[in-house]
């Protein structure tokens, strides 16, 4: 490719190049080298392939882009800039500023056309890979013979360093197993990490890897060859049965004379000094920044073809509608996330005092809610099915034979499974739900992170909550899990108490759409509370409710969360048998919910004037001095469990209601 004005590709290319330059330069931080080594190839992705419509990013038949190796955000910003997107130049300006739409690295719903958060390594690799999931689902749920209201390709600049992460490689493997068809990923293969070379801890055959992974491998000698990249992609359209890889060879930092190819145009701007340098090499006016040519503005434009074929999409939904109105309107309820009116009329009914654990009771309620809501409620575990409930009566597994199957084998996939539910929900038209134990929650945590500041409603199933799982022993049960979750921003924790309150946990997380919700389940059977007595199960809802009072104001108040609420109504009838003491017990199945709640209502439940508080849950203590108070107590575990029967584990760590009676003394 000339490096000059005689093609105006080269031209446009160099445009992109020089905005994410500029841009880094100005902000005295930023990653210029991955923007200009891999402008060529995305250049050729975006005008050459791309189906979008700058217009109108939310298109549910567009094409979907990701960055996965979101430190080069500028590529992207430069890309979203020249199409017509609602980005201006202005914008490009504040690149990583205070209250900008172009932060360092890209957010999805700041910036229009940011498909998703990327970042992190690997994260974005997985996301697609969920994207993919939901695009193939849906055309087998809404597609005929005749007409394709969903028919697209999900795309990807990966990178080096998202290849490394472990994350890339369960994803990969997933897809590959998957046969995700129309996912198709090009590998910026530079040589180039942070550190240096990618000789120092990268030496792997990355073809081979992928092609055991069972991907559509294909190898690009030059980055910079457009038509060799453009020959790749559409051999990589054609194939129909498995995801591709374009292992694309480029130059971190291309055209710059002192730092390509070198670790430092990685991370840090070129210098005024190298900024000069390279623009002359490259043919570019060194007077000018931020210059976008009048004729690369226009032949990058492609607001006009967005819309129409936005428009011909609209004119086949129209006669789709009318051909079959039944499959139009479960198609627009999905996109749309509706749900029943009368969701909670079906929700099943549990027997007073029955024992049952909450990890069964949830299973129960997805299998009573699961065909009201239909086929965009779908979901899966990662090998754990049948001890997270997580499977759905009469539902098919997904699979590459069986595209409309509707439950998910992860596999010993965590990290990958919450990454792809969150591409899922970012693809639009499915709500994911998806399971393993508490104790594994680690694994996952970085994607669930991300469900957070994404604001995506995907729902985690996490079952075997405690030492109560027992002989599994402390590998098993989780500790600190719990506290670690509730420190998630935008992540709503709901550890429920009984079956009632399990079923009530999944209407709040249905119903949620503005974040994750973390479903916080037992593996051991807990009573169920007598509901006449104790009180509806929807006060579930504002996350902390009374279950169990007298009259007056009380002399003490006993609260807790999932199993051990047992323990505290317990202690509250001793406690008032024997001491004469005024009890009441509050369920506290959400610190999220409660604090969301009126403060008028949150001092009814926990009334100020009541010092003599006591807190009861299976995991650490800390954080729980905000209910209890200083002259409060909290029971809880500080330590790592042990292997034995769940119900003597409990006992040992003091997880009883003797021990809250104690406790109640000694205050």
């Amino acid at each position: 490719m000339p490096d000059d004005f005689s093609s105006i590709d080269a031209r446009a290319i160099n445009t992109i190049r020089f905005l994410a330059v500029d841009a880094v330069q100005k902000a005295q931080s930023g990653h210029p080298g991955m923007p200009m080594g891999a402008a060529a190839m995305a250049y050729v992705l975006w005008t050459r392939h791309l189906r979008h419509a700058p217009s109108d990013p939310s298109w549910p038949n567009r094409d979907r882009f990701v960055l996965s190796a979101g430190h080069g955000s500028m590529l992207l910003y430069a890309l979203l800039h020249l199409t017509g997107y609602d980005l201006s130049l202005d914008d490009i300006k504040q690149f990583r500023q205070w209250g900008s739409r172009t932060p360092g690295h890209p957010e999805a719903h700041l910036t229009p056309g940011v498909e998703t958060t990327t970042g992190p390594l690997g994260q974005g690799f997985g996301n697609g890979v969920g994207m993919a999931i939901a695009e193939r689902y849906l055309a087998a749920h809404v597609n005929t013979n005749a007409f394709a209201p969903v028919e697209h390709f999900t795309y990807g600049i990966v990178s080096d360093g998202d290849l490394m992460e472990g994350i890339a490689s369960e994803a990969a493997s997933l897809a590959g197993h998957l046969g995700l068809g129309k996912l198709i990923y090009l590998y910026d293969d530079n040589n180039i990490s942070i550190d240096g070379s990618t000789d120092l801890a990268f030496t792997e055959d990355v073809a081979q890897r992928f092609a055991a992974y069972g991907w559509h491998v294909q190898t690009v000698a030059d980055g910079n060859d457009l038509d060799a990249v453009d020959a790749a992609i559409r051999q990589a359209k054609a194939v129909t049965d498995r995801p591709s890889i374009l292992c694309v060879k480029t130059h971190i930092g291309y055209g710059s004379p002192n730092q390509q190819d070198t670790a430092a145009a990685h991370g840090s701007p070129l210098g005024d000094e190298e900024v000069q340098r390279t623009k002359a090499a490259l043919g570019w006016p060194t007077d000018r920044t931020f210059w976008v040519p009048d004729d690369v503005r226009e032949h990058m434009d492609a607001t006009a073809t967005g819309q129409a074929r936005r428009d011909d999409w609209d004119a086949l939904m129209d006669a789709y509608a009318e051909a079959h109105p039944e499959k139009a309107t479960t198609f627009r309820h999905w996109m749309d996330g509706t749900l029943p009116d009368d969701l909670a009329d079906h929700l099943p009914s549990f027997e007073a005092g029955s024992k049952l654990a909450t990890r069964a009771a949830s299973g129960q309620t997805l299998d009573a809610l699961g065909p009201v809501v239909g086929g965009h409620l779908v979901g899966g575990s990662a090998d754990l099915t049948g001890s997270n409930k997580t499977d759905i009566e009469g539902r098919a597994d997904h699979q590459a034979n069986t595209p409309g199957g509707s439950y998910f084998r992860f596999g010993v996939r965590e990290h990958a499974m919450a990454a792809a539910a969150n591409g899922m929900a970012l693809h639009g038209g499915l709500r994911p739900y998806v399971g393993t134990f508490l104790i594994f929650s680690d694994y996952l945590r970085p994607s669930l992170r991300l469900s957070g500041l994404m604001e995506q409603p995907v729902t985690y199933v996490f079952t075997h909550d405690s030492i109560g799982l027992g002989e599994d022993g402390p590998t098993h049960q989780p500790i600190e899990h719990l506290m670690a979750l509730r420190a998630i921003p935008n992540v709503t924790v709901i550890r429920p108490a009984d079956a009632a309150e399990t079923a009530q946990a999944w209407m709040a997380a249905l119903h949620r759409t503005d974040g994750p919700t973390a479903l916080i389940l037992t593996r051991q059977g807990v009573p169920t509370f007598d509901r006449a007595q104790h009180g509806s199960a929807e006060g579930l809802h504002r996350g902390a409710y009374i279950l169990s009072d007298d009259d007056g104001t009380p002399d003490v108040v006993l609260m807790g969360s999932g199993s051990e609420v047992q323990h505290a109504l317990s202690a509250a009838q001793t406690l008032r048998a024997e001491d004469g003491l005024a009890v009441r017990v509050v369920s506290m199945p959400s610190w999220e919910l409660f604090e969301a709640q009126p403060e008028d209502y949150r001092t009814s439940v926990l009334p100020p004037a009541v010092t003599r508080r006591v807190s009861i849950e299976a995991g650490v203590t800390q954080g729980w001095s905000r209910y209890v108070g200083d002259a409060g107590t909290a029971i809880g575990i500080d330590r790592f469990g042990a292997s034995a029967p769940g119900d003597e584990v409990m006992a040992h760590y003091g997880i009883t209601a003797e021990h809250v009676v104690e406790a109640v003394r000694a205050l």
